[in-house]
């Protein structure tokens, strides 16, 4: 599962960098909000997470 979760990866920071390209016009900043959004995400995901998982087991039976 990790090459699944590689090419994603590669598929986010792609799409992050071509966006803010494309609305800037500037490599460097494209090339640093394809780093930086990526990372907040994964932050913000690990959270997400920890709050989800006590919802769930105070919920088993709506957080399917």
């Amino acid at each position: 599962m990790m090459i699944k979760t590689l090419t994603f990866a590669v598929l986010h920071f792609s799409v992050a960098f071509t966006i803010t390209y494309l609305l800037t016009g500037s490599v460097l900043v494209g090339g640093a909000v394809a780093l930086i959004e990526p990372s907040i995400n994964t932050v913000v995901f690990y959270f997400h997470d920890k709050i989800w998982k006590k919802w769930e087991a105070k919920h088993p039976a709506v957080a399917m």
